[in-house]
C-alpha cells in the first residue's frame, strides 16, 4: 500500500520499502513543484536512479548536467554528489534506490500527507540542522 508523505515541499509516495523487497530496494514516487531544488548531496549507502514520469528536471551527477523529461532515466551512483532543479511546470519522478532503506530518510524528514497533493506552503524556513542530522543518520551528506 502506498504511503503518502509531505517531504520538503514535495509529495512523496512510498511505493516499495526495504521490508517489501527483502532489503534490496526502495521506490519513492516524488511530485515536485515548479522550480524545486534538491541541494548538492551524496548517498554513501545506496545507488539512486531517477525515472522522470512527468515534466522536466535538470539533474547534475558528478558535475555533469542533463535535462531529463518523461521517459528519461538518470543514474546517481553512491558516493557521487548529485542535485537537481525542477523545470517551470514541476515534475514527477521515481527515485529507485538500491539497497533498500531510503524510505526511512523520507519518513524522518517528512510528515504524513492528508491528501495526494503537494503540501501547503511552509510557515517558515526548514530546520536545516535537523535535515542534515537526519540525512547523516541515513548515510547521506549535504554538500551545499
Amino acid at each position: 500500500m502506498t504511503e503518502l508523505r509531505w517531504w520538503l515541499g514535495s509529495l512523496a509516495e512510498i511505493k516499495l520499502t526495504a521490508a517489501d523487497s527483502g532489503g534490496r530496494m526502495t521506490i519513492v514516487d516524488v511530485t515536485e513543484p515548479p522550480g524545486a531544488e534538491a541541494p548538492l548531496h551524496v548517498h554513501h549507502r545506496e545507488d539512486e536512479a531517477f525515472v522522470v514520469l512527468e515534466g522536466h528536471v535538470t539533474l547534475e551527477v558528478g558535475g555533469a548536467s542533463v535535462v531529463a523529461g518523461p521517459g528519461d532515466v538518470a543514474y546517481g551512483p553512491r558516493d557521487v554528489p548529485h542535485r537537481y532543479v525542477v523545470g517551470p511546470d514541476g515534475c514527477r519522478m521515481l527515485f529507485v534506490c538500491t539497497p533498500g532503506g531510503f524510505e526511512g530518510l523520507v519518513r524522518d524528514m517528512s510528515e504524513p500527507a492528508s491528501e495526494r497533493a503537494l503540501p501547503p506552503p511552509p510557515d517558515g524556513e526548514p530546520d536545516y540542522a535537523r535535515i542534515a542530522a537526519v540525512a547523516e543518520a541515513y548515510g547521506c551528506e549535504l554538500l551545499g
